[in-house]
């Protein structure tokens, strides 16, 4: 379950103009989700055929027409109260389909600014006034619609369920129209994915159908959608010829926002194609400025500010790549005061960020500081709206969002190191590790989405309060180099290193290939490279202030690879210091574990089930933690969800520990711990655990000694890495892949052994059981000790 909404926001990556959860997966499909622009244009026509004049409807048409028209002017906010007091008054006169009607109309204003948990409350509620009105045309009208919310919200498979439901009653009503609209949307859960063939075929059907009935704004809507498809695919040719049809029809849509926003899709979708017709570039680049230049003008004569404020801002992002930078940052300038006329947040950062990337251009870097530091804030004001996911398995939110903040923390830093005066420099390096952290904390907002994951972010511990022989390490990856910003127990300290974060990436993928065959030392150059790179240049200031313990934030490739296996040539990593790492310092709340009254559950699957392999070594794991522990074990037919759940309500306990499959993948949908009868949700793992926030100690540590991360995949490591703050668990221990070896039993047991001891923290007892691992011929390779890592609270 999703725990927050999201404002609309537009994000250009590789020419997309869409709500961020849709960018990356297919180009222009709509600036808002498109059903609901041609419901509106049905609705209009509907009210046009009953000849209703403003003075002959009742109240409650009144209202329905005075939200279409909002609505056609781009005024979604308007739109909302015509169409809530719509709804009020038609249920108030218990007229079913009607009051279903104004309630899908109201989503469909939520839904244009992004507001997807408010849509589907209208909606849900729409579609139990339409079965109640048996009104066929309200119920498939009602399944399409909610359809086209879950392609934003995901999962797929829920929006396929919604939207051939409602096609199915629409084609059974022989009603062309409705068809015509859930085949576009159809259409749209094809692009999304990557079914691009079905999804012309579906654009194409659609806009047939709309042409019969006379619908030149959903003929357009489709017409671009199945040229973005083609672009997809690589059918750039046809996808030429589809846009320049479209450009056609939409002159002879009359100016208002469905016209306006069409012909910003279509300017963009030209820009797109530049790459793959090279012959055609001045000339894609010449209708993409016809496009979003009349797109402006249309939207500025209906007075909608909000769309006005993305045609001005494309078109200055096509100035910045023609490098033509003072126009560039005229037309940007327009889209901020624009956005700002509408209070626009969701569009404003984009701008204010296009402007500090101008300003930088331009040379004036105090000024496109402060640029960049309104982007931020204009982000943070919106932070719980994020979450609706910018990720997507083709564009991560490191890749969309994170560009704001860390070329924020790129300046900053260059702009400490142009200081002379050594006093002026610290409050750059602290501001640039805010920044870092601020981005941090929005990256698992997205990951988990769910706006209640950072909410102990106003508990930012200063950990030179908290541990004297501890370290906080940043690597922050810029194009141009690697800086390591270190929290050392005196101050932040900054470290240049001339490496670019592309190098890095590759290397660090090298490294973790190779790392776990078990059977070779190819990992050992990698390893020395990335010692040399991100702990050479610290080992002074190490050694000069007595450091034991070293805390990473990784970002990128980094989160996919055991910084413990990091080799100096003569030792590893870990041979010198407890390592353990945290997806952001401020989400941490570093304290020592209680060991009074200390009660342990331990779980596991040691069968094949559900498709994946026997553990034959978690009886074993199991066995000697009860004998440690005097631990409360559920095993295999024990150990099921609804057992797991009542456990955890009835008892109290300090540690849980988890011997079972568990994957996680680059969206948190393909996350799951495994028991024996269900594949258990970090949603519902953290409803389970989340009931010790409301005692008085909190689950001071998860374990879970059989999970699985994809190499490379940056996002399922966030994911773990993020998984003890979602769970609500204080630290987390977990795998990075899985060992399925004896090695496992004798970690585990030797970690709690000494974590039994009080002056004994969970990283350095990670790091003797990992030691003793390494003094074992048997064990000694990376590949069976490294995985495992300690995760936030490493005290």
């Amino acid at each position: 379950m999703r725990q927050n909404c999201a404002a609309v926001k537009f994000f250009q990556f590789d020419g997309c103009h869409l709500p961020p959860r849709l960018c990356g997966r297919f180009l222009t499909l709509a600036i808002f989700l498109n059903c609901f622009i041609n419901i509106s244009f049905l609705f209009a026509r509907q009210l046009s055929a009953a000849s209703l004049s403003a003075s002959e409807a009742a109240p409650a048409e009144q209202h329905m027409e005075r939200g279409v028209s909002s609505f056609r002017r781009g005024d979604f906010e308007q739109a909302i109260l015509s169409w809530t007091e719509a709804a009020r008054l038609y249920e108030a006169e218990q007229k079913l389909s009607q009051t279903s009607n104004a309630l899908i109309r109201l989503a469909q204003a939520y839904q244009s600014l992004g507001q997807y948990r408010d849509a589907l409350k209208n909606l849900e509620s729409a579609l139990a006034f339409a079965k109640n009105s048996r009104d066929g045309a309200q119920l498939a009208l009602a399944l399409g619609t909610i359809g086209d919310v879950y392609i934003a919200i995901g999962p797929a498979e829920t929006a396929d369920k919604y939207l051939n439901e409602g096609l199915r009653a629409a084609k059974e009503l022989n009603n062309e129209s409705l068809s015509a609209i859930i085949l576009n949307n159809l259409g749209n859960l094809f692009t999304a994915q990557k079914k691009y063939p079905e999804a012309v075929a579906a654009y194409t059907e659609s806009a047939t159908l709309a042409k019969v009935r006379n619908d030149p704004t959903l003929v357009t809507r489709a017409m671009i959608n199945a040229a973005t498809a083609s672009i997809q695919n690589k059918q750039v040719k046809e996808a030429k010829a589809l846009l320049d049809g479209a450009s056609e029809q939409i002159q002879t849509l009359e100016p208002i926002y469905d016209k306006a926003s069409g012909l910003i899709n279509i300017g963009l979708a030209y820009l797109s194609l530049r790459s793959s017709l090279p012959d055609l570039k001045d000339s894609l680049l010449l209708l993409a400025h016809r496009n979003l230049s009349e797109a402006g003008t249309v939207a500025d004569s209906i007075g909608d500010r909000r769309t006005a404020s993305y045609a001005w801002g494309h078109l200055g992002k096509l100035y910045e790549e023609e490098q033509r930078y003072q126009e560039a940052l005229q037309l940007t300038r327009r889209a901020t005061f624009a956005a700002q006329q509408v209070n626009a947040p969701e569009s404003l950062y984009r701008w204010e960020w296009q402007t500090g990337r101008l300003l930088t251009k331009l040379g004036t870097v105090d000024d496109a500081i402060g640029a960049y530091r309104r982007a931020v804030r204009t982000l943070q004001s919106i932070r719980p709206e994020l979450s609706v996911g910018y990720g997507t398995p083709q564009t991560s939110f490191r890749e969309t969002i994170g560009p704001v903040y860390f070329e924020l923390v790129d300046l900053l830093l260059q702009r400490a190191s142009s200081l002379k005066d050594s006093s002026l420099v610290g409050p750059y390096l602290i501001e640039a590790r805010e920044s870092v952290e601020l981005f941090k904390a929005a990256e698992l907002r997205d990951y988990f989405r769910d706006d209640c994951v950072d909410t102990a972010l106003s508990k930012i511990t200063q950990l030179e309060t908290v541990a004297k022989t501890a370290v906080v390490i940043y690597p922050i990856l810029l194009p141009d180099r690697i800086e390591l910003l270190v929290s050392l127990p005196n101050g932040l300290k900054r470290i240049l290193v001339p490496v670019g974060a592309e190098a890095l990436t590759q290397e660090v993928r090298q490294f973790r290939r190779r790392l776990e065959k078990r059977t070779t030392r190819e990992y050992l150059p990698h390893a020395q490279k990335l010692y040399d790179w991100l702990i050479r240049p610290l080992e002074a200031d190490l050694a000069a202030s007595h450091i034991d313990t070293l805390v990473f934030v990784p970002d990128g490739a980094l989160r996919t690879i055991p910084m413990a296996a990091l080799y100096d040539g003569k030792q590893f990593l870990v041979a010198k210091y407890a390592v353990a790492i945290t997806p952001s310092l401020s989400l941490t709340d570093p304290r020592p574990i209680k060991r009074d009254g200390m009660k342990v559950l331990t779980v596991g699957v040691t069968e094949a089930v559900q498709g994946f392999p026997a553990l034959p070594n978690v009886s074993a794991e199991l066995q000697e933690l009860q004998t440690l522990l005097g631990s409360t074990t559920l095993v295999d037919r024990e150990f099921l969800a609804a057992n797991l759940e009542k456990k955890l309500k009835e008892e109290q306990f300090s540690i849980v520990h988890v011997a079972s499959h568990g994957e996680f993948g680059n969206d948190v949908d393909n996350t799951f711990l495994l028991t024996y009868d269900a594949k258990v949700s970090l949603d519902r793992l953290n409803q389970m655990i989340g009931v010790f926030r409301f005692r008085d100690d909190p689950l001071e540590l998860l374990t879970l000694s059989a999970c699985d991360t994809a190499a490379g995949d940056d996002r399922a490591a966030l994911g773990l890495a993020g998984m003890a703050i979602k769970a609500g668990a204080r630290s987390a221990l977990a795998t990075l892949w899985n060992i399925n070896d004896e090695a496992t039993v004798d970690l585990v047991v030797d970690f709690y052994r000494e974590l039994k001891d009080p002056s004994t923290s969970r990283s350095v007892a990670l790091q003797r059981a990992q030691l003793k691992l390494i003094d074992n011929p048997r064990y000694e390779h990376p590949g069976f000790w490294s995985p495992f890592l300690m995760i936030n609270n490493w005290l």
